[in-house]
């Protein structure tokens, strides 16, 4: 079974090489957070590794982005280990108790969401991560980890604050004591500098 599975990979971006290194460590009963659930897909697999037996917290500042997160899951038989938040992931030390085994972050815009055309025509603003409130969630994430708990998070530069705020993440991530973490940077070297790509964090 895993040897099919495996064929069906792609490793095209940064959100599908998390993926990976969620499916390889995340087990049943495992404990996850999705920092910012977006459209659900990060949250609902995580929801399909911890199974019945472990427990999601996933979280979004956007409304639209619970409702679709809520929505998914419920289709595809997922909502039960899954708690919701509708609030900021620098909040998540509220939420959430130690002895995590991954945390995701998938930084920037809500994927598929509606333009910044379309929003200002709806009286509504963006809504990107910001360095400061991801800089506190990464810090939050990392005191919650299990010894061999990781944090994936997905980076993206092209849009305005992008640059900002993955450059606070590479700082914060090179500042952590190598006894205690190991931390990762890829990136898909034929893909144009604008590419997203990951960060990988290990608890040792």
């Amino acid at each position: 079974m895993k040897e099919t599975t495996a064929k069906k990979l792609s490793l095209r971006g940064a959100v599908p090489l998390s993926h990976f290194f969620l499916r390889q460590l995340v087990c049943p009963g495992d404990l996850a957070v999705d920092a910012t659930c977006g459209n659900g897909l990060d949250t609902l697999l995580l929801a399909e590794l911890v199974g019945e037996g472990g427990k999601v917290w996933a979280f979004d500042v956007q409304p639209r982005a619970i409702v679709a997160t809520r929505e998914l899951l419920e289709k595809e038989g997922r909502r039960e280990c899954v708690e919701l938040i509708e609030a900021g992931h620098e909040r998540l030390s509220e939420f959430v108790p130690k002895g995590v085994k991954a945390a995701v972050f998938n930084l920037g815009y809500l994927p598929g969401g509606l333009s910044a055309g379309a929003l200002a025509k709806a009286g509504e603003h963006p809504l990107v991560t910001s360095p400061q409130t991801t800089v506190s969630a990464l810090e939050q994430a990392a005191s919650l980890l299990v010894a061999g708990g990781i944090m994936v998070i997905s980076l993206y530069t092209g849009h305005e604050g992008g640059p900002e705020e993955a450059q606070a993440v590479e700082s914060w991530g090179a500042a952590l004591p190598p006894k205690h973490y190991n931390v990762w940077c890829s990136r898909q070297l034929n893909r144009p500098p604008l590419a997203p790509y990951l960060v990988l964090v290990e608890k040792v």
